[in-house]
C-alpha cells in the first residue's frame, strides 16, 4: 500500500500526492494536465 506521506516530493501539492497514492494502491490512471505526476510511476493520461 502506498501512502501520500512516503512519496518523494516531485510535486509540492499534497492533494496531488494523495491522488497519486490512491491511484497506485488501486491500479488507476490519473487524467491530468501536469506531466510531473508521471514521475511517481503512476499511469497518467495527459489531457
Amino acid at each position: 500500500m502506498y501512502s501520500a506521506g512516503t512519496l518523494p516530493r516531485h510535486h509540492d501539492d499534497p492533494f496531488d500526492r494523495m491522488l497519486v497514492a490512491q491511484a497506485l494502491a488501486e491500479g488507476l490512471t490519473i487524467v491530468t494536465r501536469d506531466p510531473r505526476l508521471g514521475g511517481y510511476g503512476v499511469a497518467t493520461l495527459l489531457a
